[in-house]
């Protein structure tokens, strides 16, 4: 496709109101409505995943939009862990089978230990549930197919839970690669960096994959947004504590594409790392520049005038955030209540899911029980 061919398709498709990157497979994004119609039961499998707390939190401040009916947590000492927290507290406990047979209820987040995400994730789709999945979806690429197609089947929602998605810096970047101004995109580069000490690394042991399969996986996601499936990857890890573990804990990967080159680093052991986070788009008319990513400061730099952007280097203002995940899970409610498509499609996120196992040096058709 020639520069002016993309430049019309992008063009072209931003007119129809579809919120897509340089993939063509994100869905139609029809506008919400202007209040809740009714709320959505929805429950919470699982309250070990890091992001657990966090998803419960924002569903209970989101009371105009969900119910929140109960917990389940299979595991005796993480539920006697967190049964007291404030997040949790006067919440009903209950087992899988009293949540998903829960009365109204239809959504459930699934909230696991990685290794238990698809299986819990199937369950919830057999039992006719929308599902918000956190991440990364499993280590089985085949498995998860089997969990989208199924969900697909039944005319079910998978949310994946990658927390950027509904960043305002993220969505003013996907909107201006979609509406061309970055003009043929040559380079995407991201850094996901944090530091965590050693009883933290221990629960990231049983994944092959390390930082980049735990933490890198947030800016895949964006990367397959703006760029598509890459035709090659090319994973390089590191383990710089070995008298502690045998943790990948500093991770590079390089996504290649026809025209442009991506890298992705992802490391645990980086200090100050979270204000180091980064998502950089460049192109040969502009670029986006995201540093850090929360609370996300972005720089826009174009060689010609963008709608109310004059040529040159500018410091875009962003509306504040109310929170991490509550953009994401209005969303999810939009979407139980069929006032909207899921944003991103199942082929999107397959392919997001085949770039993380890749670039965590994982094969891609593990043996499954």
């Amino acid at each position: 496709m020639s520069r002016l061919e993309r430049r019309e398709f992008l063009r072209s498709a931003a007119g129809t109101g579809l919120t897509l990157g340089a993939t063509g497979w994100l869905a139609p994004r029809p506008a919400r409505a202007a209040r809740a119609t009714r709320k959505i039961k929805v429950g919470q499998i699982g309250v070990g995943h890091a992001h657990a707390g966090g998803k419960m939190a924002t569903f209970r401040k989101l009371s105009d939009e969900f119910e929140v009916v109960g917990v389940v947590e299979p595991s005796e000492a993480i539920r006697k862990k967190w049964q007291d927290h404030p997040i949790y507290r006067d919440l009903p406990w209950l087992c899988t089978e009293q949540l998903l047979n829960t009365k109204g209820l239809e959504a459930v987040a699934v909230e696991t230990g990685v290794g238990n995400l698809l299986s819990t994730a199937g369950q919830c789709i057999a039992a006719g549930m929308h599902i918000h999945l956190d991440k990364p979806a499993g280590e089985s690429l085949s498995h998860f197919r089997r969990v989208l197609d199924e969900a697909t089947r039944r005319g079910l929602a998978v949310q994946m839970g990658y927390m950027y998605r509904n960043n305002p810096a993220f969505q003013f970047c996907f909107q201006a690669v979609r509406n061309g101004w970055l003009g043929r995109i040559t380079e995407v580069h991201g850094v996901m960096s944090k530091l965590i000490g050693p009883e933290a690394r221990k629960p990231l042991l049983p994944y092959a994959g390390g930082t980049m399969f735990e933490l890198g996986c947030h800016l895949i996601d964006p990367l397959v947004t703006v760029q598509g499936k890459p035709e090659r990857i090319a994973p390089v890890a590191r383990r710089s504590h070995p008298e502690i573990d045998n943790l990948a804990d500093t991770q590079l990967a390089v996504f290649e594409y026809p025209q442009a080159i991506a890298t992705i680093r992802a490391t645990v052991v980086e200090a100050e790392g979270g204000r180091r986070r980064q998502f950089v788009v460049a192109g040969d008319e502009g670029t986006v520049s995201i540093l850090p990513l929360e609370p996300p400061r972005l720089t826009l730099a174009l060689i010609e005038p963008r709608d109310k952007f004059a040529r040159g280097y500018h410091e875009v203002p962003l509306p504040p955030m109310p929170g991490r995940y509550d953009e994401q899970l209005r969303e999810l409610a939009c979407i139980a209540r069929g006032e909207m498509e899921n944003p991103y499609t199942p082929q999107h996120d397959l392919a997001v899911q085949e770039a993380i196992l890749l670039a965590s040096g994982l094969p891609l058709m593990p043996a499954e029980p």
